[in-house]
């Protein structure tokens, strides 16, 4: 391969790898979901065989790259659009335990057994099943752990305090859109979601960016007039 051609295109590949990734945005590097794991290996695979291969000229080099970040830019508008798509390409937090308790369920579903999630609670610091009140396993593989009241960490605020009972946020709405699932797992309809919308001041779902209900504080509204 002819050097001043291929030190044109490393040069080329750069610059324009550096403003690609400056357009995606950080998620890309981070990878926080498969969908973003994958695009990366790919931009990459995409760049070393357009700088490697004889053929393969810097107009294909270009070419590629920009198609396949206008893809992923694409992908990021309609799931910013729609929640639907979002959890199409970002997936769904999986609850692994529940109130103490290990969803063995959620487990097989994520193609994990109980030695697994053991490794992962040890890395984060969490050597006991007893010790966690809830723990999710994110999109992107990492696991998010709520102790109970005992083994969390203390405060001056918490000496001579009996222990009080561990409870877990539940978004009830996002992005204009009543989560319906989570509402039933809570217990409750969506007469009651209302009634706590209008204590908000809130009359529309539609009009809501985020809510949460989180029991002994209540429901925390944002309204997308407010963000």
């Amino acid at each position: 391969m002819n050097i001043f051609y291929l030190t044109m295109e490393l040069i080329v590949a750069f610059f324009l790898l550096f403003i690609l990734i400056k357009i995606l945005g950080k998620k890309i590097i981070n990878q926080i979901t498969p969908f973003t794991f994958i695009a990366a290996i790919v931009l990459g695979e995409l760049l070393g065989n357009a700088l490697y291969d004889e053929k393969a000229g810097l107009f294909y080099l270009i070419y590629s790259m920009v198609l396949w970040s206008l893809l992923l830019l694409i992908a990021e508008y309609l799931g910013q659009k729609s929640l639907k798509l979002r959890l199409l390409f970002e997936g769904k937090p999986s609850v692994l335990i529940r109130n103490g308790i290990v969803n063995r369920d959620q487990l097989k579903k994520n193609r994990m057994n109980i030695n697994q999630l053991q490794s992962l609670l040890r890395q984060s610091e969490t050597f006991s099943i007893r010790e966690v009140a809830y723990c999710y396993l994110e999109a992107n593989g990492s696991i998010s752990i709520m102790k109970k009241s005992p083994y969390q960490k203390t405060t001056q605020e918490d000496f001579h305090k009996a222990p009080k009972q561990v409870h877990i946020p539940v978004t009830l709405i996002r992005d204009g859109e009543l989560l319906s699932d989570e509402l039933s797992d809570l217990g409750r309809d969506e007469d009651w979601l209302m009634i706590q919308l209008k204590i908000q001041n809130v009359t529309d779902v539609r009009n809501v960016f985020i809510a949460e209900w989180l029991e002994n504080e209540g429901m925390f509204v944002q309204t997308f007039d407010e963000v």
